[in-house]
């Protein structure tokens, strides 16, 4: 799996982190960002979709 490195408002990251942990949503910081990732990329799928770009 490629490794990355980026900057990210202190907010945005305490507001991920909230939902990090035993008993939550995500196991790790990084689950949290990927799925993030998956669901953003599905949605531009699907807006491609509908503008017939794909």
């Amino acid at each position: 799996m490629a490794k990355i490195s980026l900057d990210m408002p202190e907010e945005l990251l305490h507001d991920l982190r909230i939902h990090v942990g035993d008993e939550k949503k995500f196991v790790s910081l990084a689950d949290a960002i990927r799925s993030a990732c998956r669901k953003m990329l599905d949605q531009l799928d699907n807006i491609d979709m509908r503008m017939g770009r794909v």
